[in-house]
């Protein structure tokens, strides 16, 4: 079985799948809804096709971990339900003349996110290439890509604990002091998810180091797209936030954008509850 183009195969599958089901549903997350799912697939498959390498054993079974957390997360904030569109599409496709935004469905959501989501699992090839035993870097890596998928996990349940105390609220009659979460690790980082999801990747990046005992791949494409899709997505996510709170912008001067810091300043966050 030749990994990378059982890989890309699926690659074209889910960029077609995701694309023609954006068109048939007029809902734009399909990509999202499979964002969890292909990296497991694709790091599996190397991991067979190496006879079961001790390593891309181990590099599926973190990225499986991984998904995990990710389709949990999804999962409860309604994404897979029909109607489960990331609120962001919608406000970007009234910014956007309807045959824009279809060539920005094809071109950036259906396409080229299949394409960060399928390079940013590459490392895989670095080691299904570079068969040796697993040594004391692997598993440093895998500490810390469990340690930064606990952070992720931390950051997951304190925004959804924060989302469900501002529904109380408001299904109470009463005006949420704050509109968004400002304590626990978002007391240090205004996106400490986005931190610890990125650092995942590059940490995942890390074993093709371990497999090959050289620093530079041509792999290194998916984590550094990675990174700057999220940068990008950050800039969005937050000028909305602007608009939508008044008091994001102190936020924004006091608190680190994504790696977790020392708040600047002596503004004190709202507590939530």
């Amino acid at each position: 079985m030749d990994p990378v183009r059982v890989c890309l195969w699926t690659f074209a599958a889910t960029a077609l799948a995701t694309w023609v089901l954006s068109l048939i549903t007029r809902e734009y997350s399909w990509t999202d809804r499979i964002w969890s799912l292909t990296p497991v697939a694709y790091v599996w498959v190397f991991a067979a096709a190496s006879g079961w390498d001790a390593r891309l054993v181990l590099m599926a079974v973190l990225v499986s971990l991984w998904g995990a957390r990710l389709t949990f997360n999804f999962a409860r904030k309604g994404g897979y339900a029909p109607g489960g569109e990331d609120y962001r599409w919608g406000i970007l496709r009234r910014r956007m003349r309807p045959w824009q935004f279809q060539l920005f469905n094809l071109g950036f959501i259906s396409l080229y996110q299949n394409l960060i989501i399928w390079l940013m699992t590459l490392p895989a090839l670095t080691a299904y290439e570079n068969p040796r035993p697993l040594g004391p870097w692997d598993w440093i890596l895998a500490a810390l890509f469990l340690a930064a998928l606990a952070g992720e996990t931390t950051a997951d349940r304190q925004q959804w604990n924060f989302q469900q105390w501002k529904k109380a609220e408001k299904a109470a009659g009463r005006k949420p002091e704050t509109g968004f979460v400002q304590t626990g690790l978002f007391h240090y980082s205004r996106h400490p998810n986005f931190f610890f999801e990125q650092a995942q990747w590059w940490l995942f990046y890390g074993f093709a180091i371990a497999a090959s005992g050289t620093w530079l791949h041509a792999t290194i494409t998916g984590p550094l797209l990675l990174t700057l899709l999220f940068a990008g997505s950050t800039v969005f996510t937050e000028s909305i936030s602007r608009g939508r709170y008044p008091a994001y912008a102190q936020y924004q001067q006091r608190t680190s954008p994504i790696v977790p810091l020392p708040p600047c300043g002596h503004a004190r966050p709202l507590e939530a509850g």
